[in-house]
């Protein structure tokens, strides 16, 4: 039994299926042309920039950059390896893998065996739970607390709810007969080692709740104590398949929904969703119980154009709710905030006041900008002067940064209205802090700066070249060759040298011109620059004059930075009066461009 899927097979089932029959699943696509567009699923959008293409079975978003295949397009909606990926596609087109022990994940080394059977245990043990919370008198006591507080037969059971008995070691013993390594446990997060050497259960008469990743795999638990006593809350470590910070708590049952509404429910706790979702909202999500992570943001932006952040209503939830809706503001989310009464936390508000009231306090969440206004007024007496002119220069400090000109001008407005100042004194005051943020910062040589997945600007010729030398790789052996030939990896820009590589051993290998072919055999950072480039309207019969021009701008690229440094360094010699010098350097610029203009 092969343990991997033969390249001829994965050929198989490209061949097999429509890249426009799968995105159509999610995604509304209208022929245009010979192309299909429609609204990205990846990034919020009003305007179709995403185009699939049935020639080139591949699809490419215009604005947000994604791009790839019919593979690569389920691995990024599903978040989902690719064997899974080829599993899905080898089904809707009638070939059988049973001939393959495959690997869910994707791979067949150590790691990932140990990965699989920690998921292994991680089930196991959520269904012992499980089963010990609804079926025994042991965990009577628990589904009584859990019924008390709301939940109903269902819900428990759609959360997979469990209780961990009030004993040392029932996990480790259950686990052991099913022969899983105790130490490997250990690892797991399991269970913990004693010093006389004796496996322990981490967690003892708790409540739990299982933690399932992405792709609905159970990962971890968070376990809350039965009872009096602390810690209130036990949770799993970080393991080697659990990183709380890269995942949201039921994600994997609310990304579709999330992806139909372009909207996400953010709360921080898990007790939170699960109320609300047996309130009937299906689109929430939770964080791990820390502050929201880079990570955690860039999923819910890519799923989603509006994030609602529903925060426990006391001072620290709403200090968290303006962090976490700072992050997704700079990512570009549209943001509001459910500000919860009386200061109780999502899952009590529902208990107390019922799930109506509780969805009225949703519809009802306030844009950005006025959920900070009022966060700012807290902590104030308005009638004192002080704090009123402080509460005005913090609340114009917010406006300034709000990118749309009609909303400054709105909260502008809406403070001038509120304390009689003139239009033109708060418009002159926020001229001056936005003067003051925009001087240019020095920055250090080791900073980082961040840029736009995709920019809409004039590119230097070079550049444009090395593009239009692809774009003809991709479509033509022929232009490959000849490029290769002359060039090789000689591509002044990182990316376009490595995707001439692969286009060279793609060739090299036997196989005719075919971007869909090809694209299976780029890792997933290349892949949007391709998909981008095929799509590029080029002739298909591209002369040897107009390659060869390409390639002398590419070639002589250098050649002009090195004559820009010898510009530097005849100034430099001019400034240290080295007369000799700068007229060395300036004979051999002459040279240099000579060669240039000839060549």
């Amino acid at each position: 039994m092969g343990y991997r899927i033969p390249e001829e097979t994965i050929e198989a089932i490209r061949r097999s299926v429509d890249i426009v029959d799968v995105i159509s699943e999610y995604v509304q696509l209208k022929k245009q042309g010979r192309n299909y567009f429609g609204l990205c699923p990846f990034h919020g959008e009003k305007t179709p920039s995403f185009s699939v293409s049935p020639e080139k079975q591949i699809f490419h978003c215009f604005g947000c950059g994604a791009g790839g295949n019919a593979f690569t397009f389920l691995m990024d909606i599903e978040g989902i390896p690719f064997v899974e990926a080829a599993k899905r596609l080898a089904a809707k087109a009638g070939i059988d893998l049973s001939a393959y022990q495959l690997n869910v994940r994707g791979h067949d080394d150590g790691k990932a065996g140990e990965a699989k059977v920690m998921i292994e245990a991680h089930t196991l043990l959520k269904r012992f739970y499980h089963h010990l919370l609804v079926y025994t008198k042991e965990g009577q006591a628990a589904l009584d607390y859990l019924q008390a507080r709301g939940w109903t037969k269902e819900t428990i059971d759609r959360f997979e709810i469990g209780y961990a008995p009030d004993a040392p070691d029932a996990a480790a013993k259950l686990l052991d007969s099913h022969s899983f390594s105790l130490p490997m446990l250990e690892k797991a997060g399991l269970v913990t080692k004693k010093e006389d050497g004796r496996y322990v259960d981490r967690f003892r008469n708790r409540i739990m709740f299982p933690i399932l990743d992405h792709r609905g795999e159970t990962v971890g638990f968070s376990g809350r104590l039965l009872g009096e006593g602390q810690p209130k809350y036990v949770n799993s470590p970080e393991t080697p398949i659990f990183r709380k910070g890269m995942l949201l708590y039921h994600f994997h049952e609310a990304r579709v929904p999330i992806r139909k509404r372009q909207e996400a429910l953010l709360f921080e706790g898990f007790a939170d969703v699960i109320s609300a979702v047996q309130a009937g909202i299906d689109y929430a999500v939770a964080t791990m119980g820390t502050s929201l992570t880079e990570e955690q943001a860039r999923i819910l932006r890519r799923h989603a154009e509006t994030v609602t952040i529903c925060y426990d209503g006391d001072n620290a939830g709403m200090e968290a709710a303006w962090r976490a809706a700072e992050q997704l503001s700079a990512l570009g989310c549209r943001v509001k905030v459910a500000s919860i009464p009386n200061g109780l936390d999502p899952d009590e508000y529902i208990r107390v006041y019922g799930k109506d009231r509780f969805v009225g306090e949703i519809a009802a969440a306030q844009p950005l900008m006025a959920f900070k206004m009022n966060h700012l007024r807290r902590g104030k007496n308005l009638q004192h002067e002080g704090d009123r002119l402080r509460y005005i220069e913090e609340v114009l400090r917010e406006i300034g940064k709000l990118p749309s000109p009609v909303e400054k001008d709105y909260y502008v407005r809406q403070l001038a209205d509120e304390f009689s100042l003139s239009l033109s004194a708060l418009n002159e005051q926020l001229s001056r802090y936005k003067q003051e943020t925009s001087k240019p910062r020095e920055t250090s040589a080791n900073e980082k700066t961040s840029r736009p997945t995709l920019t809409k600007k004039l590119l230097p010729a070079f550049h444009n070249a090395e593009r239009l030398l692809l774009a003809h790789m991709m479509r033509s052996r022929d232009v490959a060759l000849f490029v290769q030939e002359r060039v090789g990896g000689r591509f002044n820009i990182e990316e376009h040298r490595a995707l001439a590589a692969y286009i060279y051993a793609f060739y090299e290998e036997g196989h005719e011109a075919d971007v869909g072919a090809l694209m299976i055999r780029l890792p997933d950072e290349l892949q949007s620059l391709a998909s981008e480039l095929s799509l590029l309207l080029v002739t298909d019969d591209v002369s040897e004059q107009e390659l060869a021009d390409y390639i002398k701008h590419v070639l002589n690229h250098p050649k002009w930075l090195m004559l820009k440094e010898k510009e530097q360094e005849k100034i430099e010699a001019e400034r240290r009066k080295d007369f000799l010098t700068a007229a060395r350097i300036a004979k051999e610029m002459i040279e240099m461009k000579k060669m240039l203009s000839s060549s």
